[in-house]
């Protein structure tokens, strides 16, 4: 059985790694504030009901805030697995990451030819990440109104809730991985 210290450190530790405060996940988890720091502190044992609320709110499934962490849990992607897409203008992009429910993460490598603009992305929800590693060629990254260009080896990292672009102005390909922790909008409780 789960103690209630440990599943108010869980709710915790989660609703702080999406960057929201106790009111905002209260009001998207449609509980007060005052229940959501009782059960955080682990002084109140929460109803199923409010539970699935606050699962809700953090936008994950309700068994991740009361199962036992399983520490051989392991998800394999094989490469023959791996989806590849051919955008148009000629550049490729393969999600290396295998797919957990409940996680946000992306683990992309992609290539564009020379001269190519892979195009502008829309902005993704307040607490949404990036990071570039370029493993050869160019990259213009354009964040906003600001573009960086890095060469083969060159890391960065944004913020990705503004808009952002990728293209390679360079007469070689370009070969750069995404990783991508990209939050889900909340959606008004109808």
């Amino acid at each position: 059985m789960l103690e209630l210290v440990t599943l108010g450190r869980r709710v915790q530790g989660l609703r702080r790694d999406r960057s929201l405060t106790l009111q905002q996940l209260a009001e998207a988890a449609d509980v007060s504030v005052s229940m959501l720091s009782s059960v955080e502190h682990g002084q109140k044992a929460p109803t199923i009901v409010v539970l699935a609320r606050i699962a809700d709110g953090l936008g994950v499934p309700l068994v991740d805030l009361v199962a036992e962490p399983d520490d051989t849990r392991i998800v394999v992607r094989r490469a023959a697995d791996q989806d590849s897409v051919d955008e148009p203008g000629g550049w490729r992009r393969t999600i290396l990451s295998p797919v957990v429910p409940g996680v946000n993460f992306e683990w992309i490598r992609t290539t564009l030819p020379p001269d190519c603009d892979a195009g502008e992305f829309p902005a993704y929800a307040p607490g949404s990440h990036e990071y570039i590693v370029v493993e050869s060629g160019t990259l213009r990254l354009t964040i906003a109104d600001r573009s960086v260009d890095l060469g083969e080896g060159d890391s960065a990292y944004f913020a990705a809730d503004v808009g952002h672009a990728y293209a390679n102005a360079g007469s070689e390909p370009c070969t750069y991985y995404v990783a991508a922790l990209i939050m889900r909008a909340r959606t008004p409780r109808g």
